[in-house]
């Protein structure tokens, strides 16, 4: 796939998360998000321990499922979130974690990928999860000209059909939207997201 720096575009689109969770007070955390049955308690939790479980992944730990175990939120939640966005950030910081083999139990049991595609993964769960807070916080959400292209590849990657309809699935069924929506909606609606969520 013709992209930049798999990595900056990550650390970029964490960053870019770690922003808007700063907006988050204790008030927000019973608030509703575009992800079906989840509090923005529920998304921070698992976005937390998706970065710590990812980080371990990249140190050859990733197999422990104990890492992936969704924990109950810190007393500083916002803190402990962009904690674990530098972890997975350093983690990701060493020249051959393109090509590591990282252990993913979330995706299935014995699944592994390449450094390559899990940070692919990683990059596009959290320009969505970004935007979920966002929306979720009633604040807005730019997606950075540069992610894109690389953002639409991503995307398009990402099987439909039956294995949307699963529990194990990431992402709900497709949604449509038109052709010439705006490419973040077509990011969003590929992932089973509404664009104008919450209407």
């Amino acid at each position: 796939m013709t992209t930049p720096d798999i990595r900056d575009l990550n650390r970029r689109a964490v960053d870019y998360s770690v922003e808007i969770v700063g907006h988050l007070t204790p008030d927000h955390l019973e608030h509703p998000t575009p992800c079906a049955a989840w509090t923005v308690a529920d998304l921070l939790a698992h976005m937390t321990v998706q970065h710590r479980g990812f980080a371990a992944a990249a140190r050859g730990n990733g197999a422990d499922l104990d890492v992936w175990k969704v924990q109950p939120l810190a007393d500083d939640p916002v803190r402990d979130y962009a904690d674990a966005a530098a972890e997975v950030t350093a983690a990701y910081d060493r020249p051959d974690i393109l090509d590591r083999l990282f252990d993913l139990p979330e995706f299935g049991p014995g699944v592994q990928a390449p450094g390559s595609m899990a940070l692919r993964a990683h990059f596009i769960d959290y320009v969505v999860h970004g935007w979920d807070i966002a929306r979720a916080l009633d604040l807005p959400y730019r997606l950075a000209d540069d992610f894109v292209e690389p953002a639409l590849e991503i995307t398009l990657m990402v099987p439909t059909g039956e294995a949307r309809t699963t529990a194990q699935s990431a992402f709900a069924p497709e949604l449509t939207v038109a052709s010439e929506a705006d490419p973040l909606d077509r990011i969003l609606a590929y992932l089973g997201r509404n664009p104008s969520w919450p209407n």
